[in-house]
């Protein structure tokens, strides 16, 4: 069978991904395990999502599924943060006799809770169709995410993969500063990297892998396999760990995009790759933000921001002037495209005017008077007008992405990136 579960967290505490470490290892007693445990970020847009929007999944065999369920719904009870007006927690199991028939029915809603919105009644009223067993508890909204991480345990082969090894802390360190060594976290960067990424942020000498808010995670080492991420948490020095568990997941894949045909048919709370041209130079507004708008082939406008936290990204974005050709990844809040990253087509050709050079010493020629073009007057050579010469720009063309820490779990570090004729310059 296949348990997923949702929405147990609070901007307070407590971490779905936790108690999902936690059922790893208490659910054994009921079977056997048979996968790693997936970690599905669902839309990063949605207003009711307590802090990162994961819904965790679970498949074991199981000749007990009715205790399996009694087990996994006596611990949500027990540990979600019910008191959180935003924690409404939810649990579905997928039967094995219904993994055929239920594979391409929650693989779209998968797909459309990551890209799109779903109402609570929506996963309800697919939960009454087709007979899903699942608990929801008070308006039962963990019930979408539930559904879509078993879509995606279902469906493994058809969404991009990446894995996270998620460290915890032992309970009584919750909510208290993190005892962690920085350096250690950029010696396990230089070793693994670029197998592993958004470990730290060079650039902005951070460390990115540890989260600030009082859940029980410790820290979170992403990369390529398994093997690479367990190498990269190894090395890291910090206080004692609890437990902890490598996820398979969608983070770093992009799969929150949607392709935009045109500005038109853009909505919020909706994350889009979309083309268009810069049609005013950007202007830094107070709180350091950047805003340029760009407008697609038939003449429609849409503003878009590298927020303060993009940091260092802002001096790029700066830089792009009227005429400008570029491809925007982001999402969309209050009628504004968040730059997620930026893939500059073309770029806009400067010129200027300078006097002719003599052919003889090299210098530039001085004006003969009005009318009279320009004359060297040490060798007599003349021009009759002044050089159009090109400006080389600060900016090539190529795709550029936000630095790690301001990175959002689902975009793809262009370090990822598997690309042929684009130059990519990856943040560091």
């Amino acid at each position: 069978m296949i348990v997923g579960i949702d929405d147990t967290d609070s901007d307070k505490g407590m971490c779905t991904t936790y108690l999902g470490a936690l059922l790893l290892e208490e659910l054994q007693a009921y079977g056997t395990v048979e996968a790693l445990p997936l970690l599905v970020r669902l839309n990063p847009t949605i207003p009711y999502k307590t802090r990162g929007n994961a819904a965790v999944a679970l498949k074991l065999k199981t000749d007990c599924p009715e205790k399996v369920i009694s087990h996994v719904v006596s611990r949500i009870e027990e540990l979600a943060r019910m008191e959180c007006e935003k924690t409404n927690p939810g649990a579905v199991f997928i039967l094995e006799k219904d993994y055929e028939s239920l594979k391409p029915v929650l693989g779209r809603f998968l797909k459309e809770a990551v890209r799109d919105v779903i109402e609570i009644r929506k996963a309800k009223s697919l939960i009454s169709e087709y007979g899903i067993p699942s608990q929801g508890f008070k308006n039962g909204r963990g019930l979408i995410g539930s559904l879509a991480a078993c879509g995606a345990m279902l469906n493994l082969e058809e969404w991009d993969h990446t894995f996270e090894h998620l460290a915890y802390r032992q309970k009584e360190k919750w909510g208290t500063p993190r005892e962690v060594e920085k350096e250690s976290f950029f010696e396990a960067d230089r070793e693994t990297y670029p197998e592993t990424w958004d470990t730290v942020d060079l650039t902005n000498n951070l460390v990115v892998c540890v989260p600030h808010s009082a859940d029980p995670v410790l820290f979170g080492i992403r990369g390529d396999n398994p093997e690479i991420v367990t190498k990269a948490a190894c090395m890291i020095r910090a206080e004692p760990v609890e437990r902890f568990v490598v996820y398979r997941t969608n983070q770093g894949t992009d799969m929150h995009l949607l392709c935009a045909a045109n500005i038109s048919e853009i909505r919020n709370m909706h994350s889009y790759r979309l083309e268009g041209t810069v049609s005013a130079v950007p202007k830094t507004i107070p709180g350091g933000h950047v805003i340029f708008p760009i407008r697609d082939e038939g003449g429609d406008e849409i503003d878009c921001a590298a927020f303060e936290p993009t940091k260092n990204f802002r001096v790029l974005v700066r830089k792009l002037i009227p005429g400008d050709r570029v491809i925007l990844s982001g999402s969309v809040s209050s009628g504004t495209l968040n730059i997620e990253k930026i893939e500059i087509k073309t770029l806009v050709l400067l010129h200027t005017e300078e006097n002719p050079k003599c052919p003889v010493c090299k210098k530039h020629m001085k004006s003969a008077g009005q009318g009279q073009g320009f004359r060297c007057k040490k060798c007599g050579t003349q021009a009759s007008s002044k050089l159009i010469c090109e400006v080389e720009r600060d900016l090539k063309a190529g795709l550029y992405d936000v630095p790690p820490c301001a990175r959002r779990h689902l975009s793809k570090p262009l370090v990822r990136e598997k690309l042929s004729g684009v130059r990519v310059f990856p943040s560091r």
